[in-house]
């Protein structure tokens, strides 16, 4: 599955955002190799820091008319052509960051990795502005537009990018309450699964996903690691508030692990996220 942005989406950019090394040890890494749960707190950073920049800001401190703050919330996320299994401790990860303004609510960053000249995968993030209803917890989020970007590239077909398929399947997805098997109950920690907006975090998700594997398959391959994933974010929680996984689908075989999980809310059903990922074994 290509799940990559289309390279034009990124054409009013066409230098580097950022390119930067990281030298891994313990923190950028776990058993398998690359910590993808390191990498994605570490990419969601950048792309925050990236729409500072292309706004013309020290920091990313960014507010709506009436002063309350807005926020870039995850709606999408792609891992693709992963080799994270091959790093190790005092490898040489190279960053090389672009963003895109998609619409007037929505941005895009694409961040490819490298070790020694060496792909080892790609990952791209999709951002809507968010800002909480007043006086509202995290049910309550509603999209923003700000100004002072730049006008989004109505060149770049983000019609046929990952922004697209995150709509499309929101659009048809089903309701609350789908068929498929509980595999994991969770009860986040605030001090560990949520972020200093007061969200649940993005990589939370994606750490539940790899903690309901685990359980339904993972003695049989300790070490399995992300080839691709791909993951469409439909809400948040309170802290206090529980989270399920529900395995959808899955599939073993000789080239590795593809399941499609949905992490709900606990309390009412309400789908927080689909996740759709191959793992290598």
């Amino acid at each position: 599955m290509n799940v990559a942005l289309p390279a034009a989406a990124f054409a009013a950019t066409p230098a580097p955002v950022a390119q930067d090394t990281v030298r891994l040890g313990m923190p950028q890494l776990c058993l398998g190799g690359l910590s993808e749960t390191w990498l994605l707190k570490e990419l969601g950073h950048r792309h925050w820091m990236a729409l500072a920049r292309m706004a013309g800001r020290a920091v990313p401190d960014f507010r709506a008319a009436d002063g309350a703050p807005v926020y870039a919330a995850f709606s999408a996320l792609s891992v693709t052509d992963a080799d994270f299994a091959s790093l190790g401790e005092n490898d040489v990860l190279a960053i090389s960051s672009t963003i895109a303004r998609l619409t007037r609510t929505q941005c895009a960053s694409r961040h490819v990795l490298t070790c020694a000249g060496r792909t080892v995968g790609a990952v791209d993030l999709v951002s809507v502005f968010v800002r909480r209803a007043a006086g509202g917890g995290n049910h309550t989020v509603a999209r923003v537009a700000l100004d002072g970007f730049p006008p989004p590239d109505m060149t770049s077909r983000p019609d046929v990018g990952l922004a697209a398929r995150a709509a499309a399947f929101r659009a048809g997805r089903p309701g609350p309450a789908v068929a498929g098997e509980v595999v994991l109950e969770i009860d986040p920690c605030p001090a560990q699964d949520f972020n200093g907006a007061g969200f649940l975090y993005f990589s939370s998700f994606i750490a539940f996903i790899d903690r309901a594997e685990w359980r339904f398959d993972g003695r049989r391959a300790p070490r399995a690691t992300t080839r691709s994933r791909e993951v469409f974010f439909h809400g948040n929680i309170d802290p206090g508030e529980r989270v399920v996984v529900r395995k959808l689908a899955a599939r073993r075989d000789a080239d590795g692990l593809a399941h499609h999980c949905r992490l709900e809310r606990e309390s009412d059903g309400a789908p927080l996220a689909d996740a759709f990922t191959f793992r290598h074994l």
